[in-house]
C-alpha cells in the first residue's frame, strides 16, 4: 500500500463529495451501500470536506464508517470564507472547523485535515499553522493543503510538515505536473489526486441531470465536449485493445505516475470497476498515445467557472 507520510493508505481511495455536492441529487442509503462496498473491496482512504453539502457529507460518511472507523483513514477540509467569500466574510477559524468536523464525523480525532483553498487574505503560515497546533493536540493526525502554489507548499511545510497535497490531475489537466509534483516529492509530501476521471468525463460519463453544477463549467459546454471527445477516443481506442473500460484505462495513467488518486462514484458497479484499475499496468505505448493526444494544457475549456477558477493556482507555463 502507499504511504502518504506516516499515513498508509489503500491504492485508490474514495471521495466522497458526489454523494452530497455538486453532481444532483443522490439517495442517502445508496451512498452508505457504495461505501460499505468501497471497504469491502480494500478502500481505506476517504476523502470529504466541510463544503460538501453544507456538513451533510461529513455526517453520512461518518454514518457510514462508524462500525469500522479503525480500520480507515479518514481526510476531510475546511476553507475560511464559505462560498468563495470576500473580506466581508468573517473567516472561520481552523480550530472551530476542525471541532465541528470531529462533531459531523462522529470520530475523537481525523487522521488528515487540509486547508482547502488558500486564502489570499490570510497568509498560509498562519493557517498551517493552527492546524500543526491540533495536530498536537491529537484533534487531527496530520495536515494537508489542497490547491496551492509551488510557493505556498515550501511556506507552509517549512510551518508544519505537511503529510500531502491534494490537486487535481488527470490525463486532460496535467498542469501540476510543471511545478507541484517536483515540489512535493522533493519535500516527501504525498500527492492525491482529486477528479482523476476528469469529472468523469475520461470515464465516458454524460451529464444528464439539470441540477448537476458541470453544466457550469466551461469543459462541459457543447463545443468543448466535441472537441475533447475526439481526443478521448485514443483512450477508447487503448481500453479496446487492452479489453478494458475507458474508466480503468484514465485511472491507470493517473495510478501510474504514483499518486493517489480519490475518484469518486455513487454507483456500486462503477466503483468495483474503478478499483480494478489497480491491477491494470499500461504499456509504454498506450502511454506514448495517452499522452499525446492530452498533451499538457491543450484541453480545450477551462477546469472551473470563472469565479472558482480564482481560487486555485493559475496554470505554470512550461520552460
Amino acid at each position: 500500500m502507499p504511504n502518504l507520510g506516516n499515513l498508509t493508505v489503500s491504492r485508490q481511495g474514495f471521495g466522497a463529495m458526489g454523494l452530497s455536492h455538486a453532481y444532483g441529487q443522490a439517495e442517502d442509503s445508496a451512498s452508505i451501500a457504495t461505501i460499505h462496498r468501497a471497504i469491502d473491496l480494500g478502500v481505506t482512504f476517504f476523502d470529504t470536506a466541510t463544503g460538501y453539502g453544507e456538513g451533510h457529507n461529513e455526517r453520512l460518511l461518518g454514518e457510514a464508517i462508524a462500525a469500522r472507523r479503525d480500520e480507515l483513514v479518514i481526510a476531510s477540509k475546511f476553507v475560511h470564507r464559505p462560498h468563495g467569500g470576500g473580506p466581508e466574510v468573517e473567516p472561520v477559524h481552523p480550530r472551530d472547523a476542525v471541532e465541528a468536523s470531529l462533531k459531523r464525523l462522529g470520530v475523537e480525532r481525523i487522521d488528515l485535515y487540509y486547508l482547502h483553498r488558500v486564502d489570499p487574505l490570510i497568509a498560509i503560515e498562519e493557517s498551517i499553522g493552527e492546524l500543526g497546533r491540533l495536530v498536537d493536540e491529537g484533534k487531527i493526525g496530520a495536515v494537508g493543503v489542497s490547491e496551492a502554489t509551488a510557493d505556498g507548499i515550501r511556506r507552509a511545510h517549512a510551518t508544519y510538515k505537511l503529510t500531502a497535497l491534494q490537486s487535481e490531475y488527470s490525463l486532460w489537466t496535467r498542469d501540476v505536473e510543471v511545478e507541484i509534483l517536483p515540489t512535493v516529492r522533493e519535500l516527501g509530501i504525498g500527492f492525491v489526486a482529486y477528479s482523476p476521471l476528469g469529472r468523469g468525463f475520461l470515464a465516458g460519463a454524460e451529464v444528464t441531470d439539470p441540477n448537476d453544477r458541470r453544466h457550469q463549467h466551461p469543459r462541459f459546454q457543447p463545443d468543448a465536449v466535441a472537441a475533447n471527445s475526439r481526443r478521448r477516443a485514443v483512450i477508447e481506442e487503448v481500453a479496446q485493445r487492452l479489453g478494458v473500460s475507458v474508466a480503468q484505462v484514465s485511472l491507470a495513467w493517473v495510478l501510474s505516475k504514483g499518486v493517489v488518486p480519490i475518484p469518486g462514484t455513487r454507483h456500486i458497479a462503477h466503483l468495483e470497476a474503478n478499483w480494478a484499475a489497480n491491477d491494470l499496468a499500461l504499456d509504454a505505448e498506450s502511454v506514448v498515445a495517452l499522452e499525446a493526444a492530452f498533451a499538457r494544457g491543450s484541453t480545450v475549456g477551462a477546469r472551473y467557472p470563472t469565479e472558482s477558477l480564482k481560487l486555485v493556482p493559475p496554470e505554470p507555463v512550461a520552460a
